[in-house]
C-alpha cells in the first residue's frame, strides 16, 4: 500500500464517495472474503475510499484495495453506549490492519477513553482521525482536538427515535464552522448524496444502501405489500 499524506487522503475523498461495508451482523454477507468483495465491487462502481469495521474485515480488504480505509471495530459495553473504536488497543489494531483512517465515537458520553487520548493515539500510529459525531458541539470539539474530519455519522442515533431523513443542518453548520466535514447517516439515495455536497460536506459515506442487501429488500418489500394492500381495498 502507498503511503499518503493528510493531504493527499483529504483530497482523494473529496472526489466523491465513501462506501461503508458492514452487512448486517452474523448475516450471510458478513464474512472477511464477502466485505473484501463488496469493497472491490464499490471501488469498481465509482468508490474512493472505504469504510470496514472489524480487524479481519480491514485486512482482507486492504489485500485486494489500494484506496483509503476507514477502520472502525465495534464493540457492545457493559457501562457505556459508546461502540464505535472505544479502547486505544482497538486503534492499534486498526492501523497495523492496513487502515488510513481511524473513527471513533467522539459523542459526549460517559465513555472508558478520552476523546482526546484516542486521537493522540491515531495519530501516533500514523493514521487520520474521523470523529464520529452526534450534533455541532461534539464536532468542533474533535476539531479542536485535532481531528481531520468530521462525521455526522450519530446524528439521530443518540437520544429518541431515530429521524428518516439525514441531518443537513449539521452538515451546514459543520461547514461554515470550517471543518471538513463527512455527511454519513441516512443517505440511502443519490439525490440525498447529492444534497449533502450541495449542503457542503466534503465527502459523503453511503451504507445500507449498497451493502445491506437485507435493508434494501425490506425497503422494496415494503412498498410492494403497501401497494399490494391498496390494490386489494380499491378492488374489495
Amino acid at each position: 500500500m502507498m503511503s499518503r499524506s493528510t493531504k493527499e487522503i483529504l483530497a482523494i475523498l473529496k472526489k466523491g464517495f465513501v462506501s461503508s461495508c458492514q452487512p448486517v451482523d452474523d448475516g450471510p454477507m458478513d464474512t472477511p472474503e464477502i466485505i473484501a468483495a463488496m469493497g472491490q465491487a464499490s471501488v469498481a462502481g465509482g468508490a474512493v475510499a472505504l469504510r470496514i469495521e472489524g480487524i479481519e474485515n480491514i485486512k482482507a480488504t486492504r489485500q485486494k484495495v489500494d484506496v483509503p480505509i476507514i477502520g472502525i471495530v465495534k464493540c457492545d459495553l457493559m457501562n457505556s453506549q459508546v461502540r464505535i473504536t472505544p479502547f486505544i488497543d482497538d486503534v492499534i489494531a486498526i492501523a497495523k490492519a492496513g487502515a488510513d483512517i481511524i473513527a471513533i465515537d467522539a459523542t459526549q458520553r460517559d465513555r472508558p477513553t478520552l476523546v482526546s487520548d484516542l486521537i493522540k493515539a491515531i495519530h501516533d500510529a500514523g493514521c487520520l482521525v474521523m470523529a464520529d459525531c452526534s450534533n455541532f458541539d461534539e464536532g468542533i470539539a474533535s476539531k479542536e482536538l485535532g481531528a481531520e474530519i468530521i462525521g455526522t455519522t450519530l446524528s439521530g442515533y443518540v437520544t429518541g427515535d431515530v429521524p428518516d431523513e439525514p441531518d443537513l443542518e449539521l452538515v451546514r453548520s459543520l461547514h461554515r464552522a470550517g471543518c471538513f466535514v463527512m455527511a454519513e447517516g441516512r443517505y440511502n439515495t443519490p439525490a440525498l448524496a447529492k444534497e449533502a455536497i450541495q449542503s457542503g460536506a466534503s465527502c459523503v459515506t453511503i451504507g445500507s444502501a449498497i451493502t445491506r442487501i437485507e435493508h434494501i429488500c425490506g425497503w422494496f418489500a415494503k412498498a410492494v405489500k403497501q401497494e399490494t394492500k391498496s390494490l386489494e381495498e380499491v378492488l374489495g
